[in-house]
């Protein structure tokens, strides 16, 4: 009975978040003067977000538009282009956009004079507007991506699915288990970091969709495994994880690079953002692997007996919601 009730409870929450987990999609405002004091400023907002119904940049009182806004659509947003005057710098102006909501995504700002340091910034719908500081903080960009990164691993479900499996089939918070866990995510990191910057640098590249379906696979492989596992028997996927997860890992690392893709990279700061928004995503693996292990660490402590009912319960639960998103992937 505790078992159903649980795998109940946690197919319908599991269920109930985005399917399509590795795209962050936030909006992406930049300014880019193209000549002394005339800036032309890109708009992307994805088709797929509620960002879409925003309104339009907000604009410092110094500049004045030029023309009518260009607008035109890709297969995943819409762009929207326009060209101001500005007496002066934007040194100390607001920017922003107007007409955001609490559901809206992130939006990341980014400020290229054409002299001076590339500025970044993240709005969001309690912060739509920033002032853009007088002289560039050493390191925003690397703040700014690390920060996207983290984001993209907590709210990326299928990723966390994944690491959690992991979590569960080397039998956390277990006498012995951390160090076969250690070793798993350090394979898992190593792989994803070589294909993220292969596909970012232009090196490699594969179809989303297939990859976001084989993503699904792999976690209702791990959710499999945890299932069958049994301590006498010890399957290959406990005999040897840390290969399962590089092997994964390179398909995951196809995930991160396509929601990296969303966001873009800075001309002239693509490695420091790459590392930095790589660094981002593995803060936020370490603390879903810690927060995981500590839980499974107390019920062994506290509720022994209820250890082997949860943890299969969760295995079922995983291998359901990913089933659920391979099949509306492969649906499309």
């Amino acid at each position: 009975m505790f078992c159903r009730y649980l795998l109940a409870f946690l197919t319908l929450c599991l269920m109930a978040m985005p399917v399509q987990a590795d795209e962050i999609r936030p909006g992406y405002l930049e300014w880019t003067e193209t000549a002394p004091g005339k800036w032309q400023v890109l708009w992307k907002a994805p088709l797929n977000s509620r960002i879409i119904s925003a309104g339009t940049p907000v604009i410092p009182e110094r500049c004045r538009q030029e023309g009518e806004a260009q607008q035109e659509f890709t297969a995943s947003a819409r762009l929207t282009t326009y060209v101001f005057q500005c007496g002066g710098g934007l040194q100390g102006a607001a920017l922003g956009m107007t007409g955001l909501d609490a559901d809206d995504t992130d939006i990341l700002l980014r400020v290229q004079p054409l002299e001076g340091a590339l500025q970044t910034l993240q709005l969001t719908a309690a912060q739509p507007v920033a002032t853009l500081p007088e002289t560039a903080r050493a390191g925003n960009v690397a703040w700014t991506y690390f920060v996207l990164g983290m984001e993209h691993i907590l709210a990326g479900f299928d990723h966390l699915l994944f690491v959690i499996a992991l979590v569960l089939l080397l039998r956390a918070g277990r006498g012995g288990a951390l160090w076969p866990i250690a070793k798993a995510v350090t394979a898992f990191t190593v792989a994803h970091s070589l294909t993220l910057a292969g596909t970012t640098l232009g090196h490699v590249s594969l179809p989303t969709w297939p990859v976001e379906a084989v993503i699904a696979l792999s976690i209702i492989f791990l959710a499999v495994e945890v299932v069958k596992s049994r301590e006498s028997d010890p399957r290959l996927s406990e005999r040897a994880p840390w290969l399962v997860a590089f092997l994964f890992g390179l398909l995951h690392g196809f995930g991160f690079a396509g929601a990296l893709a969303e966001i873009g990279l800075p001309e002239g700061d693509v490695p420091m953002a790459l590392l930095t928004f790589n660094l981002g995503v593995e803060a936020g693996q370490l603390l879903v692997v810690a927060a995981a292990s500590a839980l499974l660490w107390l019920v062994t402590r506290h509720a022994w007996g209820a250890y082997a009912a949860m943890r299969t319960c969760a295995g079922y639960a995983i291998g359901i919601t990913a089933c659920f998103w391979f099949i509306e992937r492969i649906a499309g």
